[in-house]
C-alpha cells in the first residue's frame, strides 16, 4: 500500500470515528451504520482491506431467522475459549454496518488486532458482501419468505447464493442447515467443505404442515417433497419420490446437545452455533458450558422486569418466525393460560412494507387460550382484524384491547399482568426498538 493509499485509508477511518463519537454525543441514534456509509464513500475499499486480518478467520452468519442469537453464541463460544472476537453485535448487518463494525475496533491505521470476527449478514447482500471478503466459515441458518417487496422469493436467494459461494477457496467451510431443502441441495452442489445441522427428534414434529410453508418442493426437479414430518415450515424429514434428491446426513445428533432459550428454533440456533465451533477445534464441554450460560440478545426471547413484573420480547418479522413464537409462549402458557400478550405490527422499511404476510400466521392457535391481547402499532388494525377472524372461528374468552399509542399500550399490558407473572410481547424490529427504549429509555444495548 503506497503513501496515497495510507492516507485515504486513515481519513476514512478517522472521519468514522469523529461520527460515531459526535452521533452519540449527541445522543443522535446507535452510530451503527452512518460511520460505516461514509468512511466506504472515501475508501472503497475498506471492508475488503479490514475483513482480510483476522487471525484466525472470518466467519459470516447468514438466513432469514435466528442471525442474531446465534451469532452472538458462536461469540460466547470462542470467548469462552479465550479467543479475542469481533461481533457486529448491534444486528447492522447490511454492508455500511458491518464496515462500521469493523472501523469501530481497528487503530487511527485501520489495523485489527483479533483471533476471529463474526459478522451477521442480511440474506440479500451477502453476494455482495463475498465480492469483498473470503470468509473462513459461512453459517446458512435457513430461507423462509421474508419482506417479499425487497427479497423475492426463497430460490431467487439460494441461486445468488450459490453463484456467489461457488468460487470462494475450497477450504471455506459451509455450515448448512440439512433440514430446509434449499439450502441442503445448495450445500450438495457446492465445492466447499460443507457440513449440516439439524434435528432427528420426530417427538417435535408438528402435527401438520402450517399455512406459513414455503419450500415443499423438490429444489432439483420440482416434484412435491415427501415428508416424515417437519419442525418448522418446510424444515423437517424429506425425500423426493421422483428423482435421487433426499436430505443429506447430518454431522449432530440434536438429542445430544442442551439448548438456549425457549422453542424448537433455537434448538437450530444452538446446533448451528455449536457445530461451526467444533470445525473450530472447541472442545464440547466448552461449547456446552457456554450453552448453560447464555443470555440472549436484544429483543430475541430478551427477558426484562419491571414494576416486579417479567416482561419477555419476542421478535417476530415474518410468518414462520411468528409461528414459532406463538408455539413457544403457548407452550409455557398451558401452567398460566391467562397471561397476557402485546403484540405490536409496524410496516417500516427495517419490517417490510407489505404486513399481509400476518394472514399466514395460525393466530386462532394464540387467541384459542384466552387471556388478554393488546393490539398497538402503526398497523393495529390490521393485526387486530386478523385476531378478530381468528375469533370468529373459535369459542375464546378472550379480552382483545386495540391501542393506538404504543406507550400506552405499554401501560395497559403491564396493568393486566400480576406480579411475578410474564408479559409476553411480540414486535416486529422497528416496533421492538420502540418498545426498548420506551421500557429501558435506550433502543440497543
Amino acid at each position: 500500500m503506497n503513501i496515497v493509499e495510507r492516507l485515504r485509508l486513515g481519513l476514512a477511518v478517522a472521519t468514522a470515528k469523529i461520527v460515531t463519537g459526535l452521533v452519540k454525543t449527541f445522543k443522535l441514534g446507535a452510530a451503527s451504520v452512518l460511520p460505516g456509509e461514509i468512511s466506504r464513500r472515501l475508501y472503497p475499499r475498506l471492508l475488503q482491506l479490514l475483513s482480510q486480518q483476522f487471525r484466525g478467520g472470518l466467519i459470516l452468519v447468514v438466513g432469514t431467522n435466528g442471525k442474531t442469537t446465534t451469532s452472538l453464541l458462536l461469540k460466547d463460544i470462542l470467548v469462552h475459549k479465550g479467543y479475542k472476537v469481533i461481533h457486529n453485535s448491534t444486528g447492522a448487518n447490511l454492508i455500511n454496518g458491518l464496515i462500521t463494525c469493523l472501523v469501530t475496533n481497528s487503530n487511527l491505521w485501520g489495523i485489527l488486532s483479533a483471533d476471529y470476527g463474526i459478522l451477521e449478514v442480511d440474506e440479500n447482500v451477502l453476494p455482495l458482501v463475498l465480492k469483498e471478503c473470503q470468509p473462513s466459515h459461512i453459517l446458512a441458518l435457513n430461507l423462509f419468505r421474508d419482506q417479499l417487496d425487497r427479497y423475492g422469493e426463497v430460490d431467487t436467494i439460494s441461486y445468488r447464493w450459490q453463484n456467489a459461494i461457488t468460487p470462494l477457496n475450497k477450504d471455506t467451510y459451509i455450515i448448512i442447515n440439512g433440514d430446509d431443502p434449499t439450502l441442503c441441495y445448495l450445500g450438495q452442489n457446492l465445492p466447499q467443505k460443507v457440513c449440516y445441522f439439524g434435528l432427528n427428534e420426530p417427538e417435535l414434529y408438528l402435527d401438520e404442515i402450517p399455512h406459513a410453508v414455503d419450500s415443499i418442493y423438490c429444489p432439483k426437479c420440482g416434484t412435491s417433497l415427501e415428508y416424515k414430518g417437519v419442525y418448522i415450515s418446510h424444515l423437517g424429514d424429506y425425500n423426493c419420490p421422483s428423482c435421487d434428491f433426499t436430505k443429506s446426513k447430518l454431522s449432530v445428533n440434536s438429542k445430544e446437545w442442551p439448548q438456549i432459550l425457549i422453542g424448537v428454533y433455537n434448538k437450530y440456533n444452538t446446533l448451528a452455533a455449536g457445530l461451526t465451533a467444533e470445525t473450530i477445534g472447541i472442545e464440547r464441554d466448552i461449547i456446552n458450558d457456554t450453552i448453560h450460560n447464555f443470555k440472549a440478545a436484544f429483543g430475541r426471547a430478551e427477558e426484562l422486569t419491571i414494576q416486579d413484573k417479567n416482561i419477555r420480547i419476542l421478535l417476530s418479522k415474518n410468518p414462520v418466525g411468528m409461528n414459532e413464537t406463538i408455539r413457544a409462549v403457548n407452550d409455557i402458557r398451558e401452567i398460566n393460560p391467562q397471561s397476557t400478550i402485546l403484540m405490536v405490527l409496524n410496516d417500516r422499511t427495517p419490517d417490510g412494507t407489505d404486513v399481509s404476510w400476518i394472514w399466514d400466521v395460525d393466530t386462532e392457535k394464540l387467541v384459542a387460550g384466552g387471556g388478554n391481547i393488546v393490539v398497538s402499532g402503526d398497523r393495529l388494525y390490521d393485526m387486530a382484524l386478523r385476531l378478530k377472524y381468528s375469533l370468529d372461528t373459535l369459542n375464546s374468552n378472550l379480552n382483545l384491547i386495540i391501542e393506538e399509542k404504543l406507550s400506552q399500550a405499554i401501560n395497559k399490558a403491564l396493568e393486566l399482568t400480576a406480579v411475578g407473572e410474564t408479559l409476553y410481547i411480540i414486535p416486529t424490529y422497528s416496533a421492538m426498538l420502540e418498545v426498548r427504549k420506551i421500557l429501558l429509555g435506550r433502543e440497543i444495548l
